[in-house]
C-alpha cells in the first residue's frame, strides 16, 4: 500500500512537471533598426507576434526591441540571429555586403513589379536557389518594400544627366552599382543614418521607398522628389530577411514549431511586402503636404535610357555569380524574373 501511494506521487509530481513545461511561456527576443512608431515595428513583426501568441494559446510571446536596443549596428543583425543574440531578427540582406549575393537578384535595375508579388517571387527563389546562403539560421520570410524613390536637397533629379556628380546613398553593393551607372557617386549607408548624413552634407541626396521617409525627416531634409512612373517597373526595391535562431526554433517543442511554420513562410514573405509597400501612400502625402518639397514624377521615356544606362548590372550579376563558383547564373536571373511575372496580378 505505501509503495503504491510513492509510486502514485511520484508519477503525479513527473506528470505536473511534464504539464508545467508544456505550459512554460517562451518569449523570443526580436531585433530590428527602426523605431518603435515605424510600421516594421506595430505591424509587420507586431501582427506576427501576435498571430504566434494567439496560435501557442499563449505559450509563445514576442519582446520586440527596436532601433538596435539589444546593442550592435543594423549589419550586424543577421548575426546576432545565428549568434544567439536575438532569437528572431528584421533586416536588409545587403547590410551583410555581397553575403547573400543570389538572393539579391531582385535588386537589380527595374526587376520589380510590386512588392508583394515580388516577395513571393524572392521567397520562391531563396527555396530552389538560395537554402544554403541561410543554412545557419531557420529563414522566416524574404520581403522587399515598395518603389524607390529619390530625395535631394540642392537640385532635382529630372533626367540621367542631372545624376553627375551628386552623391547619394544607397542601401547596398547592388544599389550603389545602379547609382554609379547612372552617374552619381554612390554612398553606401544603413537607413538610420541617413538624417546626419543630409543634415551635414555628407551626402546630397538618397534613395529610399516613400514609406520610411517621413521618419527619418527627409521631408524636412531635402526640397526635391523624383518618383518614377509608377506604370514602370519599380527603379529598384531592396531585400530584407527575417532569420530566426536555429538553436532556439529547434529547441520548441513540435507543436510550437508548427505554430511558427504556419505564421511563415510565402505569405508571411507576400504579406510584409504588402504591408510595407502599402505604407507609401501615407508616406507619398507627408512629401505633397510639405511646403519646401517638389516632386517631379520621371516619364516612362526618360525611364527608358535610365534602363539602358543600367542594363550591363543585369549580365554583371550572372558573371560575379559565375566566379562564386555558380555556373547557373543565368538561369537564376531568369528563374527569377519568371517568377515574378507568374506572381503579379
Amino acid at each position: 500500500m505505501h509503495k503504491t501511494l510513492q509510486h502514485s506521487l511520484i508519477a503525479a509530481t513527473l506528470m505536473a512537471s511534464a504539464f508545467s513545461a508544456h505550459a512554460e511561456t517562451i518569449t523570443l527576443k526580436v531585433h530590428h533598426f527602426l523605431g518603435p512608431q515605424s510600421i516594421q515595428h506595430t505591424t509587420m513583426i507586431g501582427d506576427w507576434c501576435k498571430n504566434i501568441e494567439r496560435d501557442s494559446k499563449g505559450r509563445l510571446n514576442c519582446q520586440i526591441y527596436p532601433a538596435m536596443q539589444l546593442g550592435g549596428s543594423p549589419p550586424q543583425l543577421f548575426d546576432q540571429a545565428k549568434d544567439g543574440i536575438a532569437d528572431v531578427v528584421w533586416t536588409v540582406a545587403g547590410y551583410s555586403g555581397t553575403r547573400f549575393s543570389r538572393i539579391q537578384v531582385f535588386e537589380l535595375p527595374f526587376m520589380m513589379t510590386n512588392a508583394e508579388a515580388t516577395s513571393r517571387a524572392a521567397w520562391d527563389f531563396a527555396q530552389k536557389y538560395a537554402t544554403d546562403e541561410f543554412k545557419d539560421v531557420k529563414l522566416l520570410a524574404v520581403h522587399v518594400h515598395g518603389p524607390g524613390i529619390i530625395f535631394t536637397r540642392e537640385a532635382p533629379i529630372t533626367t540621367l544627366a542631372d545624376f553627375k556628380g551628386k552623391k547619394l546613398r544607397g542601401p547596398t553593393a547592388q544599389i550603389t552599382k545602379m547609382l554609379k551607372n547612372l552617374g552619381a557617386t554612390p554612398v553606401p549607408m544603413p537607413v538610420p543614418a541617413v538624417p546626419e548624413a543630409l543634415s551635414k552634407g555628407v551626402i546630397d541626396g538618397a534613395v529610399i521607398p516613400y514609406e520610411v521617409a517621413p521618419g527619418l525627416r527627409v521631408q524636412e531634409l531635402t526640397n526635391f522628389t523624383s518618383e518614377p512612373d509608377p506604370s514602370y517597373n519599380a527603379l529598384y526595391t531592396t531585400v530584407f530577411v527575417v532569420p530566426m535562431n536555429k538553436a532556439k526554433y529547434d529547441s520548441l517543442p513540435a507543436d510550437l514549431q508548427a505554430v511558427i511554420d504556419k505564421n511563415s513562410g510565402r505569405e508571411y514573405s507576400a504579406f510584409l511586402g504588402k504591408t510595407q509597400a502599402g505604407n507609401d501612400a501615407p508616406g507619398k502625402k507627408k512629401f505633397e503636404a510639405a511646403p519646401n518639397q517638389k516632386i517631379t514624377i520621371i516619364p516612362a521615356s526618360e525611364l527608358k535610357k535610365w534602363d539602358a544606362a543600367t542594363a550591363d548590372l543585369s549580365a554583371g550579376w550572372v558573371d560575379d555569380m559565375g566566379k562564386r563558383g555558380y555556373k547557373n547564373g543565368q538561369e537564376m536571373l531568369e528563374a527569377a524574373r519568371s517568377m515574378i511575372m507568374a506572381n503579379t496580378k
